[in-house]
Order: C-alpha cells, then sequence, then structure tokens
C-alpha cells in the first residue's frame, strides 16, 4: 500500500517516516527475474545516496539487498523522479564512517544492530551515467 500511496502521489503521501526522507527502491528478483519495490529510508550524499539493508535486525538481510548484490542496476523513485543506479555495499572502513551519521538520523538501526549477530549493510546508490 505505502508503494501505491507514493507512486500515485508522487511521493506527496509516503515520503516520509520516522523523521527522514523515503525512496522507493525497485530491484530485480535473483530467482523470479520479476521487479520487486520497497520503501526505505535514505541519505544524501551529493549525487550518491545511502540506504541500510537493517531488516529490522532480523538474522538475514533482506531480500531487496540480495537482489541488489546478485544485479546492482537498480531503480530509485525520490517523489516524482525516476532513475536508474547501480548500487554497491559500503566496504567495513565505509561503513563505520558512515554508522554514526545513519543511527543519528534513526536510533533504531543501533537497536536494529543490537539485535542481529550479523553486520547491518550499508548500500551506496549511485546514477548511471547517460551518454
Amino acid at each position: 500500500m505505502h508503494n501505491i500511496l507514493y507512486r500515485l502521489t508522487g511521493g506527496l503521501f509516503g515520503r516520509r517516516m520516522v523523521d527522514n526522507d523515503i525512496l522507493l527502491l525497485s530491484t530485480t528478483g535473483r530467482r523470479s527475474g520479476e521487479a520487486h519495490t520497497v520503501p526505505l529510508l535514505y541519505l544524501r550524499d551529493g549525487d550518491r545516496l545511502v540506504v541500510i539493508a537493517s531488516y529490522g535486525g532480523r538474522p538475514d538481510h533482506p531480500a531487496w539487498y540480495h537482489n541488489l548484490v546478485a544485479d546492482p542496476k537498480v531503480g530509485v523513485q525520490i517523489r516524482s523522479d525516476r532513475t536508474e543506479m547501480l548500487a554497491r555495499t559500503a566496504d567495513p572502513a565505509e561503513r563505520d564512517l558512515w554508522w554514526p551519521r545513519i543511527v543519528g538520523a534513526y536510533a533504531g538501526y543501533a537497536d536494529y544492530q543490537s539485535r542481529t549477530d550479523r553486520v547491518i549493510p550499508v548500500v551506496f546508490l549511485v546514477p548511471i551515467e547517460t551518454g
């Protein structure tokens, strides 16, 4: 329902959650080959976007993360703007640098990390250059 409202209203409804901006991330299913879209909190770093594969602190990574590892070409919608981007998981040093900023934006991520033994991935999304 969140995806539908977001798309129908160009992000007028559904663009903010827990005091943060929301984007729609579309990945290609690694098994099905079908498009899958999820709403995610994001941070901006110039043209680069940062999303967090927290899955609420569950023991496994979310399906969307497995999908973008298999195929890093993703679709991103912010409000009514849609962009194709490439996804890349932050290396350990980058994650360490970003984690305090991520927790500063939404303290729930620290709680999610405390619930799981896995390291919650931080993912960078960069625009695909055209031309």
